[in-house]
């Protein structure tokens, strides 16, 4: 009896929790792992885990090689679970699907298909046909979402986008048009701000915002400092002054600005003197930079996560575009009670509350700022 316990097959409760704890280790490499999917990986063997991984700094070496060489000779006749189709390619590294049957593995358990059509199934195809057994598509819609950069480029050409805005209690993300620059969220909503800056490749913001604000747009949390995301303006006349704390810096941080064809040379002359990249992009018939080919762009050099603060304006035109994936809503206690720039214009809330367009899927505190997280309906 006891003998034919050990030979059943394994829970599929069992392989969702480890594949869960996958996801966990995977969600370490956002926003450092571009141009290649942040992945995770854990070797199990009689219900032990023996080796982890996750994929590493500037995308190599991948999980699964991270989470074989940790468990050696225990990854023969173990159980690899994995966040993503292995890799088929020679890339700069040799394909991780080759390096499985290598090591002997008995059974992989992966969470989704890769969309690259470098890999598309091919990874899957070697370890069949090393009679490895395979079983694919366990927690595929968590996997999905916590690999949307990856897949969006893959079949859009476009990075995964959170947008996150911070408003008052009644409504505005901005005092007047001559008011100083409004402080909103409190410390630990600021804290869990510069948290999830780390986790993008890019920080995106318009040029209003980039003028009023004078921003950073950087990773100031303990720990995170060497994090550095690119930042990204959108700034189709070249507003942005070389003197204003972005440009000043972008010989430290990586700072690039949309601009129209025709922007001002003289301004581009100034802007490129200080460090700053201008990067071409579409105009639309207002004259301001369209979304989805700045986007483009971003994927073509590689980036996979854009964390957008760029103010009401850029939001809503990124969710009337069905470009938001991931909306983060900070509200404050205090009202602004004077009128101010609301912190959603046209159409903008009326699609949180769409269940055809967006799910909320959290809605707590950080500190005294209530937090709602939204996710696009896929």
């Amino acid at each position: 009896m006891s003998g034919d316990f050990l030979n059943m097959p394994p829970l599929a409760h069992d392989d969702a929790a480890f594949m869960r704890a996958a996801l966990a280790l995977g969600r370490r490499g956002l926003g450092r792992t571009a141009e290649n999917p942040a992945v995770g990986a854990l070797v199990v063997r009689d219900g032990v885990v023996v080796g982890q991984g996750w994929t590493c700094d500037g995308g190599r070496p991948h999980a699964e090689t991270e989470a074989l060489n940790a468990a050696g000779e225990l990854a023969r006749g173990a159980t690899l679970y994995v966040t993503l189709e292995p890799c088929s390619h020679h890339g700069r590294t040799p394909p991780c699907a080759d390096a499985i049957v290598r090591a002997g593995v008995a059974r992989v358990v992966s969470a989704l298909e890769d969309p690259d059509p470098r890999v598309a199934g091919k990874g899957h195809a070697i370890l069949r046909a090393a009679g490895v057994a395979l079983t694919a598509g366990v927690c595929a819609a968590e996997a999905r979402r916590a690999n949307l950069g990856h897949i969006l480029r893959a079949t859009e050409g476009r990075p995964m986008v959170t947008l996150k805005l911070a408003e008052t209690a009644d409504g505005y993300a901005a005092g007047d048009e001559h008011d100083p620059r409004l402080a909103i969220t409190g410390a630990a909503a600021n804290a869990q701000t510069h948290v999830m800056r780390a986790m993008h490749d890019a920080i995106m913001v318009g040029v209003g915002t980039a003028r009023a604000d004078d921003p950073l747009m950087t990773v100031r949390a303990p720990g995170l400092e060497n994090r550095r995301p690119l930042r990204v303006v959108l700034d189709a006349r070249l507003d942005l002054s070389p003197r204003s704390r972005l440009a000043s810096s972008a010989r430290e941080t990586p700072t690039l600005v949309f601009a129209a064809a025709g922007a001002d040379a003289r301004r581009a002359q100034g802007l490129a003197a200080v460090g700053v990249e201008i990067a071409p992009a579409a105009t639309d018939a207002a004259g301001r930079i369209v979304l989805k080919d700045a986007l483009r762009t971003l994927a073509a050099r590689g980036v996979q996560r854009v964390f957008s603060e760029g103010g009401p304006r850029v939001a809503a035109g990124l969710i009337a575009e069905g470009l938001a994936d991931e909306i983060v809503l900070f509200t404050a206690p205090k009202r602004l009670g004077r009128p101010g720039a609301p912190s959603f214009v046209g159409g903008a809330r009326r699609a949180l509350d769409d269940a055809a367009r967006y799910e909320k899927i959290e809605d707590c505190f950080a500190g005294v700022d209530r937090v709602r997280r939204y996710q696009r309906v896929l």
